[in-house]
């Protein structure tokens, strides 16, 4: 990233993101603790379960697993930041569809702050944006610096 603030953003989002994976797992976790084999068949988690018992495997909605390829990165400022923009915004609309579907005030309460760090994330990225941008806007004068030569 080319600035100080830009830096310091994808620091700290890319922080919380991690937590934020930290919490829906725990939330997953808690949900499936216990469950009876009945329960496991008749809730369709017999193919998740045969493959990793009831530990933490992330994977999307679809069952494909987390890896590096999900990750969108071209090295350029703008269009990485725009993708992160559009990352966050994705990200809120999964936590808006995980609290339509469920009933447990133990679930949503979370999933609701995470909803809204989601919100703030996408705030902060358009900030770096456009810190960005200006300063890529900026015209710069380079003077050479005279040689040391003894």
């Amino acid at each position: 990233m080319v600035t100080p603030q830009a830096k310091a953003t994808l620091n700290d989002i890319g922080t919380e993101e991690l937590a934020h994976l930290e919490m829906v797992g725990t939330i997953v976790r808690q949900l499936i603790e216990g469950l009876s084999d009945r329960e496991i068949e008749e809730g369709g988690f017999a193919p998740y379960y045969v493959d990793h018992g009831l530990g933490i495997y992330p994977l999307n909605a679809s069952g494909v697993p987390f890896s590096a390829a999900t990750l969108q990165s071209t090295g350029d400022p703008v269009t990485d930041l725009t993708e992160n923009l559009a990352a966050e915004q994705k990200a809120r609309s999964t936590y808006e569809y995980l609290i339509r579907m469920s009933d447990d005030p133990d679930v949503i309460g979370p999933l609701k702050f995470l909803r809204e760090r989601e919100i703030v994330h996408f705030q902060r990225f358009g900030e770096a944006l456009g810190i960005v941008q200006d300063y890529l806007d900026e015209k710069r004068v380079f003077i050479p610096q005279p040689s040391c030569e003894a």
